[in-house]
């Protein structure tokens, strides 16, 4: 398991516009991770969440940066500027540029089903 302990920092609110608001963390220093996505967790406030992360450069919306993004599962609030560790916990699969954001969204419903089971 991989863990990952930085604080969120905005992004273009992208994962918000395809139904999947992310965490997004730098990932300056970690540069040795498996681009790809994840089944994670997180703690927030005690509180352990299932979430599904990606490592990568989002290269179906044209990003750049290496980024965590995370999606928290059936948590609601702001974590900007919050310190937060991702626990990166199996590997889904890897990175892969979509044809088209409706395909990708398709894959994130897919990844999240995954991910949300228990």
């Amino acid at each position: 398991m991989i863990e990952v302990e930085e604080v969120v920092v905005h992004g273009r609110k992208l994962g918000r516009a395809l139904g999947f608001p992310t965490a997004n963390m730098s990932l300056e220093g970690y540069a040795n991770i498996e681009r790809g996505v994840y089944r994670s967790s997180v703690e927030i406030d005690g509180v352990s969440y299932r979430a599904m992360s990606n490592v990568g450069v989002r290269p179906s919306v044209g990003g750049k940066e290496l980024l965590l993004e995370t999606h928290v599962i059936d948590y609601v609030g702001d974590l900007y500027g919050r310190r937060l560790c991702v626990k990166l916990v199996e590997k889904l699969r890897d990175e892969k540029r979509f044809s088209s954001i409706s395909d990708l969204k398709e894959q994130l419903q897919r990844d999240y089903a995954k991910c949300a089971r228990k």
